[in-house]
């Protein structure tokens, strides 16, 4: 616990403090956010803002990793099997950086052509696409080493596994290595852009993704109090346990992540100094898919990310309904700005929105919570 909260205090120092540095050199850089002409109109006053501010809580959260790994450091023998780094970090920090990156290049393209359009949808697809694959093939063919005191192994497994999951594996629903590699991508793409759609008022994604990132990093702390790798825990049979990889590193990413944006959600709340751009949504999106395998709870990550859901439905029915009947079922999609031009204010919404992601995340937990105790039952 020592280490999550060393964490999360650095990342959200490093980010809050290092934030207004950002905007000062962005400003100067004259990196400011291009706004669709189509957009609502009551976003023009937003023209100009500095972008690209995810690369401030990218950097805080890896920042942080390190932070927390030194704090490891301090613990008995007895707690420190994950002081060394391992293949769980790279693939959940890799999905933050590379992810981040494809955003970046969008961010750059746009600030630099003065116009909101920046990478080509396809060559954003392919980007995605591409880590994605890097980083689902790296956690499905690189098993644990981790040993114990006697020198004996206590965890053979993968970062991700090639069963579906829910709040755990479901071991009937086995697609293989490829098809789990497959399954992974869908969710990288579908994360990443359901945090993309999300950005489109001042602190609604940042806030949101506080609440799914601090879910996780519960979620993954109790599976490290459980785990099938603590010899000590699993000595009573009794105990139900959870069969996964490095669970301490993976409560201590997505808590430094929270931390690192609740940091820049002080600048990035209305009326926003910073916008976090695409590299911070995509960077986001992709840590949130790597959080759902790594946890084992793939199906659980709908529910989790339930407004990220919402929103991004939005806009596929806003689509399916104009090329199909002509008509629009909002105003606009997606569904924050349905509610700007139905006259709510930016605020108002942001707020409500972030209750829906709140409802979603306490369902969530509770389901996870529920299938412990009817398991120790």
């Amino acid at each position: 616990m020592r280490a999550v909260i060393v964490a999360i205090g650095v990342a959200f120092l490093v980010s809050l403090f290092c934030t207004p540095i950002a905007i000062k050199v962005f400003t100067r850089l004259k990196a400011g956010q291009p706004i669709r002409a189509e957009g609502p109109q009551m976003h023009q006053g937003k023209k100009g803002t500095p972008t690209m501010g995810g690369v401030v809580f990218i950097l805080a959260t890896v920042i942080a990793y390190v932070a927390g790994h030194l704090a490891l450091t301090t613990l008995p023998d007895a707690q420190i099997a994950q002081v060394e780094p391992t293949i769980t970090a790279l693939v959940l920090l890799g999905l933050m950086v590379f992810a981040g990156a494809v955003g970046f290049i969008d961010d750059f393209l746009k600030v630099r052509k003065r116009h909101s359009g920046g990478l080509s949808a396809r060559g954003k697809l392919l980007g995605q696409i591409l880590v994605g694959a890097v980083f689902g093939v790296v956690a499905l063919w690189f098993p644990s080493t981790m040993t114990d005191a006697t020198g004996a192994e206590t965890n053979t497994e993968t970062v991700g596994s090639t069963t579906l999951s829910f709040i755990r594996d479901i071991p009937a629903l086995d697609v293989t290595k490829i098809g789990a590699v497959i399954i992974f991508i869908f969710v990288v793409m579908a994360a990443t852009n359901g945090v993309n759609l999300t950005d489109g008022l001042d602190g609604l994604a940042t806030g949101a993704s506080v609440m799914v990132l601090g879910a996780y990093a519960v979620i993954a702390f109790w599976q490290y109090r459980h785990w099938c790798a603590d010899p000590a825990y699993t000595a009573n049979p009794n105990n139900y346990c959870y069969t996964v990889r490095d669970p301490l590193e993976i409560a201590l990413i997505a808590g430094a992540a929270a931390g690192a944006c609740v940091g820049f959600l002080w600048w990035n709340t209305s009326p926003a100094r910073i916008f976090m751009g695409d590299t911070g949504a995509l960077g986001l999106g992709g840590l949130i898919a790597g959080m759902a395998m790594s946890t084992r709870t793939i199906l659980l990550l709908p529910i989790i990310g339930g407004l990220f859901v919402i929103i991004t439905m939005s806009v596929v029915i806003q689509i399916i309904s104009f090329k199909t009947t002509g008509k629009r079922v909002f105003r606009m999609s997606p569904l924050q700005h349905h509610f700007e031009l139905a006259g709510w204010s930016e605020v108002n919404i942001v707020v409500r929105f972030w209750i829906i992601a709140g409802i979603g995340v306490a369902i969530a937990l509770g389901l996870f919570y529920s299938d412990f105790l009817a398991n120790m039952g």
